[in-house]
């Protein structure tokens, strides 16, 4: 079941003496969480953002209500999060939530490998954190050539690994 709200970042200290707010990212980035008008707290409260940019490597917010310091620090540590109806993604792009927990087949024999734990940015390709029934960590490279699909609605991601791999591939 997917989650209507994602995470995608905290709000780790106050900006300025204004209200405004510096979100530590939890997705692609600063500039990602820029891009909403809406931002969504755990206890179901809709912060309306009235500012928002980038510095450096964290996004500057500010949301309407909250225009002090002191009002801006009482929101510190706190999780923000978006509804998935407000990001449209190309086909072949999905949000980290729904990934993990896929369990991940080889597409030409059916062999159950285990299911995705974590995911790992490398810069050039993510990388696919895979346990087995037996705990233990695979890692395959998110590249055409070894995720030949993923289906979210199913849960299912198929895959053609790499020699070496896993311990009986030849």
């Amino acid at each position: 079941m997917k989650k209507q709200f994602l995470e995608v970042g905290q709000i780790v200290n106050t900006h300025g003496l204004k209200g405004e707010m510096r979100v530590d990212p939890w997705c692609d980035g600063p500039e990602f969480i820029c891009m909403f008008k809406k931002l969504h707290l755990k206890n179901g409260d809709t912060l309306t953002v009235t500012k928002s940019r980038v510095q450096k490597n964290v996004a500057v917010i500010k949301v309407e209500g909250v225009d002090s310091i002191e009002q801006a620090d009482k929101l510190r540590r706190t999780v923000l999060y978006i509804d998935r109806n407000d990001v449209e993604l190309d086909d072949d792009v999905f949000f980290v939530q729904d990934i993990l927990g896929c369990t991940v087949t080889d597409t030409d024999t059916k062999k159950v490998y285990g299911t995705v734990t974590d995911i790992i940015k490398t810069g050039a390709n993510d990388v696919y954190q895979i346990t087995d029934e037996n705990e233990k960590n695979y890692l395959i490279p998110v590249i055409d050539d070894v995720i030949i699909s993923t289906d979210i609605e199913k849960g299912l991601i198929e895959i053609r690994p790499l020699k070496g791999i896993f311990e009986d591939e030849d």
